[in-house]
C-alpha cells in the first residue's frame, strides 16, 4: 500500500496520477492511494478529458478493494478550488500537510511507502516553508531529539543508481563543501540501503573523482588524494566493496555501469546528467536514510502542461513501481 501525495494542486499531478492508475490498476503489487481532494481531482480530470473514476476512501486500508476499479483518494477538501497552471498560495499549507500525513501513515505502518508528486517551492516558501524541498523536510520529520535524519538523495534510471554527495549548491562551492566525513556517511547509508531495500546482498559501489581524469595524481587538483581516496579507504575498512576515485568521463558507459550497483558522484550534475540521458522521462528520485521508503518522479510541476492531458506519467509510474519493489525487498 503506497501513499501518494497530492503535490501542487495546480500542476500536472492530478493528470499523471490518473495516468499512473490507468497503467497500474491491475497490478496488485503497486496499489496506491492519493492524499488529496477527490472532488477537485475528478473535476480536473474531466477538464483534461481523462476518463478515470475517482472514489473517496476514509482509511488507507479501503484502497485495496477500490484500486482495481477506481482511483482511491483519502479525501480532505482543498482550501480553494485548483485551476490548471495557476498556483493559489491559499493551498500551500494543504500541500505541506499531505506530505506530513503520508510520512505519518508510513511510520504507523498504514502505508508501506510514500511517493511524492512535485511541489512548487516558491508557493510553499511564501507560506513559511523553511526547507529546500521534500528531502530535507522529510529528514526534519524523521528527526529524533531535534537531530534531523541523515538523508541521502539517489537518482535511479535504466539500472543506474547515482548519488550526488553535494547537491543544490553553486559549482564553485563544491570543492570546499566536499568532505571525507560526508562521503563516508553517505557511502555507508547507500551500502545499507542496497542491502535492505534493493535486495543486493554484497553491493558494489563506485566513486567518481571531482576533477578531470580524477585529478591525475594531483596534476589537476588534490581533492581526490586529500578527500575522496581517504573516504574510499575508510569505507573499505568497514568491509564495504567500494572502489575509486575513478574518472567521471568513463564511469557511465554500459561496460562501466556493469561493474557497480551504485555510484557516488561529487556534485549534482555529475549524477543527474547520466541519469537523465539514459531515461529522461523515467528517472526516479529516492530518499535514503529515512525510517520510511520515499520515492518521487524526477521532474517538476510542469504548469504549462497542466490541464492539457498531455503530461507524461512515465517518471511517476517508475517511482511507484520502485517504491513497491523496495517495500517488497524488506
Amino acid at each position: 500500500m503506497i501513499a501518494l501525495t497530492c503535490g501542487e494542486p495546480a500542476s500536472i499531478a492530478p493528470e499523471i496520477t490518473a495516468r499512473a492508475w490507468q497503467e497500474l490498476h491491475s497490478n496488485s503489487q503497486c496499489t496506491f492511494f492519493l492524499l488529496g481532494d477527490a472532488d477537485d481531482v475528478a473535476r480536473r480530470l474531466a477538464f483534461a478529458k481523462i476518463n478515470v473514476s475517482v472514489q473517496k476512501i476514509e482509511t488507507p486500508a479501503e484502497a485495496q478493494s477500490v484500486f482495481s476499479s477506481a482511483l482511491p483518494v483519502l479525501h480532505t477538501s482543498l482550501p480553494t478550488q485548483s485551476q490548471a497552471g495557476i498556483i493559489d498560495p491559499r493551498n500551500a499549507s494543504y500541500v505541506i500537510e499531505a506530505i506530513e500525513t503520508a510520512f505519518a501513515l508510513c511510520k504507523l505502518g498504514q502505508a508501506s511507502a510514500m511517493v511524492t508528486n512535485p511541489i512548487n517551492k516558491d508557493a510553499l516558501y511564501a507560506a513559511g516553508f523553511k526547507f529546500q524541498g521534500h528531502t530535507d523536510f522529510l529528514a526534519h520529520l524523521a528527526s529524533e531529539n531535534g537531530t534531523p535524519a541523515k538523508e541521502v538523495m539517489m537518482l535511479v534510471a535504466a539500472g543506474l543508481r547515482a548519488v550526488p554527495i553535494t547537491i543544490h549548491i553553486p559549482l564553485k562551492d563544491v570543492p570546499t563543501a566536499l568532505t571525507t566525513k560526508d562521503i563516508v556517511a553517505q557511502g555507508t547509508t547507500v551500502h545499507r540501503a542496497l542491502q535492505t531495500h534493493f535486495g543486493i546482498k554484497s553491493p558494489r559501489i563506485a566513486v567518481t573523482g571531482l576533477n578531470p581524469h580524477a585529478g591525475e595524481n594531483g596534476a589537476m587538483g588534490d581533492e581526490e588524494t586529500q578527500i575522496i581516496a581517504p573516504a574510499v579507504a575508510a569505507l573499505k575498512n568497514q568491509g564495504i566493496n567500494i572502489f575509486g576515485p575513478i574518472s567521471a568521463d568513463t564511469a557511465f558507459h554500459a561496460e562501466a555501469r556493469a561493474t557497480y550497483d551504485a555510484i557516488l558522484c561529487m556534485y549534482h550534475d555529475q549524477a543527474l546528467i547520466p541519469v537523465k540521458t539514459l531515461d529522461f522521462h523515467g528517472g526516479v528520485n529516492v530518499t535514503l536514510g529515512l525510517p520510511i521508503i520515499r520515492t518521487s518522479p524526477d521532474h517538476g510541476t510542469a504548469l504549462a502542461l497542466a490541464g492539457t492531458g498531455n503530461a507524461r506519467p512515465d517518471s511517476l509510474i517508475a517511482a511507484i513501481k520502485l517504491a513497491a519493489q523496495m517495500a517488497h525487498a524488506q
